[in-house]
């Protein structure tokens, strides 16, 4: 192991103690793992920014029902993910992970909350998604029904129940989809929008880079994961099949971003800036090549990984903008 403890500490149980409504809030809200919500809120976004580019119409309301109800599955898929990996022994096995981007959020494992806790605080969330569910079928009707119970079966069968999607190496695909293709289109519908071949091409850049985000924190879990029977993508392909992926990934979101700007649904320059992150991409792939033994190269490759999803997500958000008031 690396002699670097830096990224492998685990959060403070000292930090999050506490029975007063503040420091249980506290708690409660980094079990979920809150730096990844972008990864779930932007998608939500660049639909709604689609939606009101295809159409002109833009309901705030339905547009903030739609981020919370988003929000609160990822919240709860990482939580509840934190629970199917501590019942398989993957996270108490982890010993190579860079925290606090892979290794689930440890707090089962140091003992701040008790694996019954998370599992509550995960069922509880689902149940303020389906809350604001509720209220947008009563504003949008049934098809809402549709999205979220999609949703919110890719997010919990991820890592829990007889299936457990991650496991079967498919657990990647199916965030791409709960992540990417379903807040995207969602949301765009939501707003007016069709429900066609070209929203989905839209969402496949940003289903590519939360995928990739995924697929990159599995690398310094490979170990455990493995040994567990956790057969992610990075344990069946090993570093180099990881890397040559996540790099194959980024030229495809790139690819898909050119055909919708050579069709006019983005402007021309739309894929200057997602070729530009290739470049990252590039970096990123090399530090999955080397992996956890070069515990700083691949913290870099993990936090370029996130910028790739921000940075490209609010800019195809901005280009479908732009093509609306002056295109």
């Amino acid at each position: 192991m690396n002699s670097d403890n830096t990224r492998i500490a685990d959060p403070s149980p000292q930090t999050f103690a506490g029975d007063s409504i503040g420091q249980t809030a506290n708690r409660w809200f980094n079990a979920t793992r809150p730096k990844f919500f972008p990864a779930s809120a932007l998608p939500v976004v660049a639909g709604t920014a689609w939606g009101f580019g295809t159409t002109g119409g833009f309901g705030i309301t339905v547009f903030a029902l739609a981020l919370f109800a988003t929000v609160c599955v990822h919240a709860a898929s990482n939580v509840l993910n934190d629970v199917g990996d501590e019942s398989g022994g993957t996270d108490r096995l982890n010993e190579d992970r860079i925290y606090p981007y892979t290794g689930g959020s440890r707090f089962i494992q140091t003992g701040i909350m008790s694996a019954s806790e998370m599992a509550r605080l995960g069922i509880s969330l689902l149940a303020l998604a389906a809350i604001a569910g509720l209220a947008l079928i009563y504003l949008k009707g049934a098809m809402v029904l549709y999205f979220g119970l999609a949703g919110v079966a890719l997010a919990v069968l991820y890592s829990l129940g007889p299936v457990r999607l991650a496991s079967l190496g498919i657990g990647e695909t199916a965030v791409a989809i709960g992540f990417g293709v379903i807040p995207v289109a969602g949301a765009a519908w939501l707003q007016g929008g069709a429900l066609d071949g070209q929203v989905v091409l839209f969402a496949l850049p940003i289903s590519i880079w939360v995928a990739a985000i995924l697929m990159i924190n599995e690398v310094p879990d490979i170990a455990a994961d493995g040994a567990t029977g956790k057969r992610t993508l990075p344990v069946r392909l090993g570093l180099d099949g990881t890397a040559n992926l996540y790099l194959a990934m980024n030229v495809v979101a790139v690819a898909a971003t050119g055909w919708l700007a050579f069709k006019g649904a983005l402007p021309l320059l739309a894929p200057v800036v997602p070729l530009a992150l290739l470049v990252i991409a590039f970096k990123a792939s090399q530090g999955v090549r080397i992996g956890v033994e070069d515990r700083a190269g691949m913290t870099k490759a993990i936090e370029g990984t996130l910028a790739i999803h921000t940075i490209g997500s609010l800019w195809l958000a901005a280009c479908v903008l732009y093509l609306h008031w002056w295109g």
